[in-house]
C-alpha cells in the first residue's frame, strides 16, 4: 500500500498519508493543525526490499569499512549507526549507545575515552 507524503503549507509541517487502510479515510487534514485544503503532495524516497542474503553482502563488502578508525570511537559510532539501520537494529538503547560514543564516552556513558589527535 503506498504511503504518500505532504507538507501543510498552513504549519508547514511534513507528514505522511498511508493509502488503501480503511475503505473511507475521510478528508485528508494535517495532523498538526487540521487544514484540509492547504497540503502539497512532495515526491517521496522509494525503498527497495532486500532478502537477507543481499544485506549480508553488502555488509562484507570491503568498501563498508573504508575510512573507519578503530581508534576513534566516533569513527565506529558512524559505522555502528550505518550497520544497524542496515540490519534493522535501529532502536532507543542503540541511538542511546552510538551518541554517546560520538561525545567519546565509555560504553555506559559515563567517562569520556581517550582519542588521538
Amino acid at each position: 500500500m503506498p504511503i504518500y507524503e505532504y507538507l501543510c503549507l498552513s504549519c508547514r509541517r511534513r507528514f505522511s498519508y498511508l493509502v488503501g487502510v480503511v475503505a473511507d479515510p475521510g478528508p485528508l487534514k494535517c495532523p498538526n493543525c487540521g487544514e484540509e485544503k492547504n497540503l502539497k503532495r512532495l515526491f517521496s524516497k522509494v525503498a527497495r526490499l532486500r532478502d537477507e542474503d543481499e544485506v549480508f553482502e553488502s555488509l562484507a563488502d570491503e568498501a563498508s569499512f573504508a575510512g573507519i578508525d578503530e581508534n576513534d570511537p566516533r569513527s565506529i559510532a558512524s559505522f555502528m549507526r550505518k550497520m544497524s539501520k542496515e540490519m534493522g537494529e535501529e532502536g532507543e538503547d542503540m541511538e542511546e549507545l552510538i551518541e554517546a560514543m560520538e561525545r567519546g564516552e565509555d560504553w555506559e556513558g559515563e567517562e569520556e575515552l581517550p582519542t588521538e589527535t
